[in-house]
């Protein structure tokens, strides 16, 4: 399970936007296309995309999720499309088998527990469901947002009638989604009353399919609706112009910069992107990101500025920028072509700003940052598409992606692109790894083994540490030196990030930080340090020294 790293890394909490439990001031309807608020008007939903499996079903998912829908809306008088809305805003309709977000809510409605939103607890009240049945069982976690949903309404006044109109419901749901802040608040309320108007067809577990059909709205936004102040209160970013601009919380980033900005790192939210923004809103989070992403149009906000110290992944925290991505690891229904183009447009813009290169040693996901335990962005994530539009290299060795910040451990059942580019070596030094494709099947296995053999190494067929300096390094041993440039520095400096376990920038410049890892390897295996690649340098990096 996917957590962001940060200073104490606690749990996310959502505080609830507090209303009266009173009847609401009338206040004039909006019209759908007035829901844009922050962010600009969501598109049509699809939950996954051709050849995105569902999870596998469990026992209640099989008694069929649209069904569940139904009964809860009926038992609590909840209109049923707006039940299916709200829990399609949050989850995709995806339980994530009863695994926490990033704000420790649960299953397909997001049942929050955590010390300021406790919306579970709250279902188990009303429902009399126990807590591990809301978490994991689809119907009951269903059954339990209705129930929540239901005694916001009654807090807030709501009669029959009203409650038989869903555009009266506006601000129940926008008490709902936990925020702190009322725009963030209007924010989760407007997307899930776009939903509505675009309509919803979800492929969800079991092999079934759930539905909205698309309709007018007109929300009654009562204490919601924004005032003048709230338009004038409106802010385009400060660093990125297509962006909106609404800032995270001072306890949740430092001020300044305590090193130059040389990378940018990806990020998955594992949740919404309004609940990620009202979780960067949130004192008590310690985390933050510079911009957020939208999954259905691809809208922006920055929370953090470019200046400034985002908390977001740990060792790379004070020379990278954060770009969070709305959605789930697991879920490839979130990553959309929206997406992937609004993520890399800023992505460029920030690499041309900064002069940050556009290659995959400079570009890297969450996962690939030292010293982090996460795996965001995830195996879904469409690295070469993505690079393709940010117009930069996948990686050193042509196509291949040869350069990572670092280098993990594969064996037989490992997949991704470092199987990819483990395969592509091998198969340069005449090792038979067959077609690289990213899977660590046993003909790579074999061809691992032999490559060990051939270098004097344990032929165990793991690329550990080792393996992966040996491979790296193979080549021609040309003597490089502070000054020095191109294809055979980029080789070094990627075996050196794998025998050092640390990051080497791999950019093809033989500089002061490659002088200092070179001496760092040569005294950590007895050479002569002088910073200088040659012959004794090579030879002790090709045995995988």
């Amino acid at each position: 399970m996917y957590r962001r790293s940060t200073p104490g890394n606690r749990p996310p909490v959502n505080r609830p936007w507090q209303i009266t439990p009173s009847k609401r001031t009338v206040s004039k309807r909006t019209a759908l296309s007035a829901l844009g608020g922050l962010v600009a008007t969501v598109l049509l939903v699809t939950a996954h995309p051709a050849g995105a499996a569902p999870a596998p079903a469990t026992p209640s998912d099989r008694d069929g999720m649209s069904r569940a829908f139904t009964r809860a809306a009926a038992e609590f008088e909840v209109p049923r499309d707006l039940l299916v809305a709200v829990g399609y805003g949050e989850t995709h309709l995806d339980g994530h088998r009863g695994e926490p977000s990033q704000a420790n809510g649960y299953g397909v409605m997001h049942l929050v527990s955590n010390p300021t939103n406790r919306s579970l607890e709250k279902a188990a009240e009303l429902t009399g469901e126990p807590g591990a049945e809301l978490r994991a069982d689809t119907a009951a976690n269903i059954r339990g947002g209705a129930a929540v949903l239901r005694a916001y309404a009654d807090g807030l006044g709501l009669d029959t009638a009203e409650r038989g109109s869903i555009d009266e419901w506006y601000p129940v749901v926008a008490r709902y989604g936990g925020a702190s802040d009322i725009r963030t608040a209007r924010l989760y309320a407007d997307t899930v009353y776009t939903l509505l108007a675009q309509g919803i067809d979800a492929d969800v577990a079991g092999g079934e399919s759930v539905t909205v059909r698309p309709r007018a709205v007109e929300p009654e936004r009562g204490a919601y609706a924004p005032t003048d102040t709230d338009r004038r209160r409106a802010a385009l970013s400060p660093d990125y112009p297509a962006a909106a601009w609404v800032p995270a919380n001072a306890a949740n980033y430092a001020a300044g910069r305590s090193s130059s900005i040389t990378s940018v790192v990806m990020h998955v939210t594992q949740g919404s992107y309004a609940g990620t923004i009202s979780w960067f809103q949130n004192p008590a989070s310690q985390v933050s990101s510079h911009y957020v992403v939208r999954s259905s149009d691809g809208a922006v906000t920055q929370m953090v500025r470019d200046s400034d110290t985002a908390y977001h992944a740990r060792s790379a925290n004070a020379s990278s920028l954060g770009i969070e991505h709305e959605g789930f690891v697991a879920d490839p229904s979130w990553f959309t072509d929206s997406m992937y183009r609004s993520s890399a447009a800023l992505t460029k813009y920030l690499c041309d700003r900064y002069g940050i290169p556009k290659d995959r040693a400079h570009i890297v996901g969450h996962a690939e940052v030292p010293g982090n335990d996460h795996t965001d962005p995830g195996p879904n994530w469409n690295w070469n598409y993505f690079m393709q539009l940010v117009g930069g290299s996948t990686g050193g060795g042509g196509s291949v992606q040869l350069g990572f910040p670092s280098y993990n451990t594969l064996r037989s059942g490992s997949t991704g692109p470092q199987v990819t580019a483990a395969q592509t070596l091998l198969n340069q030094q005449g090792h038979d790894a067959g077609t690289a494709d990213g899977v660590f099947g046993t003909r790579t296995a074999s061809a691992v083994s032999a490559f060990q053999t051939g270098r004097g190494l344990p032929a165990d067929g793991v690329v550990g540490a080792r393996t992966w300096t040996a491979l790296l390094s193979a080549g021609t041993a040309s003597v490089v030196r502070e000054g020095s440039t191109g294809p055979v520095v980029e080789r070094l400096q990627r075996a050196l990030t794998a025998a050092l376990g640390r990051t080497v920038s791999i950019d093809g410049q033989f500089g002061a930080n490659t002088t200092q890892a070179v001496r760092d390897y040569q005294s950590g295996r007895g050479l002569s340090a002088d910073g200088i690649a040659g012959p004794a340098t090579w030879s002790a990096l090709q045995a995988g020294r």
